[in-house]
């Protein structure tokens, strides 16, 4: 019976906070609800029984993504009115998406059975003879390496062309230059100043 109430407590906290994350017009309250639905989703897994994805959703989540949001939002100073004109011009295409996709939702949830061999298949998940971690570990390093390690390639390599992508050479600036760093010596690093007494230092 508890258990049934917090999945009830947290699901429903879990699925208001995230839409008010797309109906907050505040930018740092739309943030603060999505770091309350983060909260909300790691509760669920930890009735699941998987402690560690619920850690891994708060530090990684909510103490990077979220709060990396928030200042991005608070730096950029982004003026919300200009990117509201011209909302109403989108209406009724948005609002005919939205009818098709509660639509869809609806079809199915109405046409939408538990397989039988359901209750078999989760009581299959939790390992009995290890722990989570180890279980994950097992999973990911062991059983699936190859599908771990590429798609970390692909992450790799999407960093590298929006890095790519993004980089600007403008005229003036200055650069790093390693192989210059690296050659100088000691008479191109370090200039000997005889001062006076009473006489500063020239620029």
């Amino acid at each position: 019976m508890l258990s049934t109430f917090a999945f009830l407590t947290f699901a429903g906290v879990a699925v208001l906070s995230a839409l008010m994350v797309v109906i907050a017009r505040n930018p740092v309250r739309s943030v603060l609800f999505l770091i309350l639905s983060f909260f909300s989703a790691a509760g669920l897994f930890v009735l699941l029984g998987a402690e560690f994805l619920a850690m891994l959703l708060i530090v990684v989540y909510v103490g990077a993504v979220a709060v990396l949001f928030l200042f991005v939002v608070m730096m950029l100073d982004v003026d919300f009115t200009e990117l509201k004109q011209g909302f109403l011009s989108y209406l009724p295409l948005g609002g005919l998406v939205g009818i098709v996709l509660a639509a869809e939702l609806a079809m199915i949830g109405m046409t939408w059975q538990a397989s039988p061999q359901a209750e078999n298949l989760r009581a299959a998940i939790a390992p009995t003879d290890m722990t989570n971690v180890e279980a994950l570990g097992v999973l990911l390093y062991d059983d699936y390496v190859f599908f771990f390690q590429t798609a970390g390639l692909v992450l790799l390599v999407a960093m590298i062309g929006a890095i790519v992508l993004t980089l600007r050479h403008k005229p003036g600036v200055r650069r790093q230059n390693i192989a210059e760093q690296v050659g100088r010596d000691r008479k191109d690093a370090i200039t000997m100043v005889d001062i006076k007494p009473g006489q500063g230092i020239d620029e």
